[in-house]
């Protein structure tokens, strides 16, 4: 097969992969060669991602990938690690989950003032945003002894090629960037007591950082390349849309929905709401609100015991409607631990029937994750101006086909679910643009991709008036 090979590194919060790319003229295709499981450590009271497995996965996956031309690594936003004075890493990073933010943002936000949060970085209020995990993490040793911060893509680039660097998609997560600026957000970081020479230069997708180091010793040492390295930003590259009137909902662990734009939208509205503005590829605007997503469902099911999931949506299909909904974006979710558990609760404080059966929970789940889908793409559409005329899900959720048509029927609007593997798609098209193997904007790499992608279309049916009484349920 023809195409230039370029690798995927993709890390989940559950896993991570290593994919191999081929692009070429009417050419994109995509193979998974290394996969490894991503689990956190709780260390002395601590939730901590154990990076180090990590970059040992991401080694063994470009040794298996055989020589390609470059590299490029996206994974979750907003978790770092620290360097001291020598380029060492001072500790595991700590997961977003744990527990050490929690009361921290509240008290920060009132501090620095909410509305110049919002309008310098532009960002939704989330308790696990870098500025609220670096005040959580005030007057630590390791803090103190700390040189350089490297969000998780960049830190994974540092040890394979030896540059430190910012890439800009993942930094405009933190709550540390100026969106207008397109620069590190200094002055806040003084006020939030935080050394602002800790941040390292920004990058912008597509630059070369350089070759991976040779005692590594990687098949033909390729170049690392920046992708869009928070993996949602790879994703929207990813999506297949025609033309800019779209929105997405790249589902998994998280549900992030949302629509492209030119300029950000940092209005009151749009900060009441919860709304985000993230840098995209290309200069676009990524405005979207986090919806709690599939970590619900992959939570229960892990509690219980690993069940064959498929049937499960099966027999979720088989449930009556609406029959329990819940808020997926309540905060009682966001940690690990008994789902199913919380679910039964969640219900019983709104005066929801329980759900009596891991059928039920499910369908209680995806009804759920329906409506929020629902409310932030009509909310998208009326903070920013932006009309829709489909719903593309992409990532894991596009393989949920109940879930894919209970969006469909909730929005009431066509939904066009795929690629699964849009972030790794994304990744490899910035890729392969910056190598001069395809040409053009976002709507030329768009164009290649429904050429070359399975996309299934789901058409909205139902009632609507039972939806929005559902949603009334639900609130909002």
């Amino acid at each position: 097969m023809s195409g230039v090979r370029l690798a995927a590194v993709d890390l989940g919060a559950g896993s991570g992969r290593v994919m191999v790319g081929r692009v070429g003229p009417g050419t994109l295709d995509l193979a998974e060669v290394h996969r490894f499981a991503n689990e956190p450590v709780r260390v002395a009271g601590t939730l901590h991602w154990d990076i180090l497995a990590l970059h040992r996965g991401v080694l063994d996956g470009l040794r298996a990938a055989g020589p390609v031309t470059s590299v490029g690594i996206d994974s979750w936003a907003v978790d770092y690690g620290l360097l001291d004075a020598s380029g060492v890493l001072l500790g595991n990073p700590v997961h977003y989950r744990d527990t050490r933010t929690d009361g921290v943002a509240e008290r920060t936000a009132k501090h620095l003032g909410e509305g110049r949060l919002y309008a310098t970085t532009g960002l939704q209020h989330l308790p696990f945003n870098t500025l609220y995990q670096l005040a959580a993490a005030a007057g630590t040793p390791q803090l103190q002894a700390a040189r350089r911060l490297l969000l998780i893509p960049d830190l994974i680039g540092y040890w394979l090629t030896g540059e430190v660097g910012a890439e800009i998609t993942n930094a405009s997560t933190t709550q540390l960037y100026d969106l207008r600026r397109r620069a590190w957000a200094t002055d806040l970081m003084v006020d939030a007591g935080i050394r602002p020479e800790l941040f390292p230069p920004l990058r912008e997708p597509g630059t070369r950082i350089g070759p991976v180091l040779p005692e590594l010793g990687l098949p033909g040492e390729p170049d690392v390349v920046a992708v869009g390295s928070h993996d949602t930003a790879s994703a929207v590259v990813g999506v297949p849309a025609s033309g800019a009137n779209f929105a997405y909902v790249s589902c998994g662990t998280w549900s992030l929905v949302g629509v492209e734009l030119d300029t950000p939208v940092l209005t009151e509205e749009s900060r009441r709401a919860n709304f985000t503005n993230e840098t995209g590829v290309d200069g676009t605007i990524r405005y979207l609100r986090n919806v709690m997503g599939l970590w619900l469902l992959q939570e229960s099911v892990r509690v219980w015991g690993g069940s064959d999931l498929p049937d499960l949506l099966r027999r979720a299909a088989r449930e009556p409607a609406f029959r329990s909904v819940v808020d997926p974006d309540d905060p009682v979710f966001l940690p690990p631990g008994d789902m199913p558990a919380r679910i039964a609760d969640a219900c019983r404080r709104a005066g929801e029937p329980v759900p009596a059966t891991p059928a039920a929970t499910v369908r209680c789940i995806l009804d759920s994750l329906a409506l929020a889908h629902r409310r932030a793409v009509r909310q998208a559409q009326e903070l920013s101006g932006r009309h829709v005329d489909a719903v593309h899900v992409v990532g894991g959720g596009a393989r949920n086909a109940l879930l894919c048509q209970l969006t469909a029927d909730a929005c009431g609007l066509p939904v066009l679910a795929g690629p699964v593997e849009a972030t790794a798609l994304g990744n490899v098209l910035v890729q392969a643009r910056a190598a001069g193997v395809v040409d053009g904007d976002l709507a030329a790499l768009r164009a290649l991709l429904r050429e070359t992608q399975r996309i299934v279309r789901y058409e909205p049916r139902g009632d609507e008036a039972a939806w929005a009484a559902a949603q009334d349920r639900m609130g909002g």
